[in-house]
């Protein structure tokens, strides 16, 4: 069968950034194809750069187990599934003017770099299905995390005659279909936090109806305690910095500095960044780095790729995919 972007990488990247690419790439199939289990984390604005692309196949066939996220990929994945087409791309985004943007605000476009995510058409449509959700849970008294009631949505199918793309290209609904386990810290920091903290003030929705971040700490404790018992252990595919990756590496020094369990550190780490060491930045920091925290130890294969991920993510995930 032919694999012409795994032959291109194979031929053409053989030094430099290219060349840990392909070399994390090759090490994150040997991980898998031995036993391992994969963590990835989504940082940036991966959901808007239409990642689900190539993402949502990645999910489907087994090559991710668990995913962090920040709340703007869980939410913004589903806008561009039921609004693509009344997303507005601009390709000269760096020539605009304060004038300019405002004209955008006042046609209620709200910019990502070069896309504009559409309020009416996704965001507030979006509000009415997740809300609606809210409420039903306060009335039984339940509580769910963030991600759970994304789930419900996709499931129940009360999004279906709105989507806009196919199907097969939003990840979160791979994610929601094989019900792999999502972790979502500082979901409060997103669109749909801001909305959720309205109408708890407001007074149409209980704040009991959320499980909050530590809840997602200690629902991950009891993930990683499972999966990393194999000789692989589990591996770390970080896209970008923030806390969608710092939140969830944590939980391996955690587990052995304070609750005393012994346990296999993330056998295999990748991070994708363009952020510098020298700033102080911990999203820059070489990996050996992560080692003095104990989330890493001299045997974890190790590989860092400093470049845009927009760029690369795609290009690892097909070359995993054999594409």
């Amino acid at each position: 069968m032919a694999k012409p972007i795994s032959d291109f990488i194979d031929h053409h990247y053989r030094h430099f950034n290219a060349a840990s690419l392909k070399d994390a790439a090759k090490a994150y199939r040997e991980h898998l194809d031995q036993g391992g289990q994969m963590f990835m984390t989504l940082a940036g604005a991966m959901s808007s750069a239409e990642l689900g692309l190539s993402l949502a196949e990645m999910i489907r066939q087994d090559k991710v187990q668990a995913i962090s996220c920040t709340g703007a990929n869980l939410e913004e994945d589903v806008f561009n599934l039921v609004a693509h087409e009344h997303y507005v791309r601009i390709p000269n985004y760096r020539e605009l003017s304060g004038e300019d943007e405002e004209k955008l605000l006042e046609r209620h476009l709200n910019r990502v770099t070069d896309t504009c995510i559409p309020e009416e058409e996704a965001i507030r449509r979006i509000e009415g299905a997740i809300v609606k959700k809210w409420q039903e849970a306060g009335e039984r008294a339940e509580s769910y995390f963030p991600h759970e009631y994304f789930y419900q949505i996709l499931r129940e199918g009360a999004l279906t005659s709105s989507y806009q793309i196919d199907p097969k290209n939003s990840w979160l609904l791979a994610a929601a279909e094989k019900n792999i386990p999502l972790y979502v810290p500082g979901w409060e920091d997103s669109t749909l936090g801001n909305i959720f903290a309205a109408h708890v003030i407001s007074g149409d929705v209980k704040r009991s109806v959320l499980k909050s971040g530590i809840d997602y700490m200690i629902d991950l404790a009891d993930w990683y305690r499972q999966n990393s018992s194999s000789a692989q252990g589990v591996g770390f595919f970080q896209i970008g910095g923030g806390i969608a990756g710092d939140f969830p590496i944590c939980v391996v020094p955690m587990l052995e500095q304070d609750l005393g369990h012994k346990l296999k550190k993330w056998s295999y780490f990748c991070q994708i960044s363009d952020s510098t060491t020298s700033y102080g930045s911990y999203s820059g920091a070489v990996p050996n780095e992560k080692i003095t925290w104990g989330k890493l130890n001299k045997e974890s294969k190790k590989f860092i790729i400093e470049s845009d991920a927009s760029i690369v993510a795609p290009l690892i995930f097909a070359y995993i995919l054999g594409w």
